[in-house]
């Protein structure tokens, strides 16, 4: 992968640039038992994270349960709206690592199915939201990840063609949704997906840490 050929990198939130597993294991198991069903463990609750929050109600609950993914997801969002932000840290790479790539006159943006005003609060809280061109959440788009409309939502902000972009991710469904919009992935591995889940993606490189991109792109 030609790193320095990259006019803008566009990032997932979940695992990639935060943990806020904590947040969502609270929040989902508080939505769960709302609707008086059983609260899930939290090592399932973490393969759920990227996911819609109607497939993460059918992963953890079954497919019998698709019928109330709509309350189930008001049910997730108060409560996230009351504890999501302080429960979710960016990571310590996080920061350094989108100042440098930023001194190197690259582009950046976020592409999540997590909400964007609540990204953006993160990110204000921790002064980070400056950096940042372009953010795109689940309630922009109709169809979430591994549909590429937000990515391809985010491109055209930056007026960027899929050649120029870089999409970083932590999880599987993050490389498909890059092969579908057509652009290069970088798997990161600090979230629950190792290195032999992103076998038979191409046009892919895999990084510990954040910390390792700004001099990839260097090169």
């Amino acid at each position: 992968m030609d790193m320095a050929r990259y006019q803008a990198i566009l990032f997932d939130f979940d695992y990639t640039l935060a943990d806020s597993s904590r947040g969502v294991v609270r929040c989902v198991n508080d939505a769960l038992r709302d609707l008086g069903l059983p609260a899930a463990l939290p090592e399932a609750i973490y393969r759920t994270i990227g996911m819609s929050l109607a497939e993460t109600l059918v992963s953890l609950a079954g497919p019998d349960h698709a019928v109330q993914s709509l309350e189930f997801a008001r049910r997730f969002k108060q409560h996230a709206d009351q504890v999501m932000a302080d429960l979710t840290v960016l990571y310590p790479t996080a920061g350094p690592a989108m100042r440098a790539l930023r001194r190197q006159g690259v582009k950046l943006g976020i592409v999540s199915t997590k909400f964007r005003y609540r990204i953006e609060g993160i990110l204000q809280r921790d002064n980070l939201r400056d950096l940042f061109d372009v953010i795109v959440g689940g309630e922009d788009v109709a169809a979430h990840k591994p549909d590429p409309e937000g990515l391809r939502r985010a491109m055209a902000d930056l007026h960027c063609s899929p050649p120029q972009v870089l999409y970083v991710g932590d999880s599987a469904i993050d490389a498909e949704t890059a092969r579908r919009a057509g652009v290069s992935f970088v798997a990161v591995l600090t979230g629950v997906t190792g290195r032999s889940e992103f076998a038979g993606y191409s046009d892919l490189e895999i990084v510990d840490s954040l910390s390792q991109l700004p001099q990839r792109l260097a090169c």
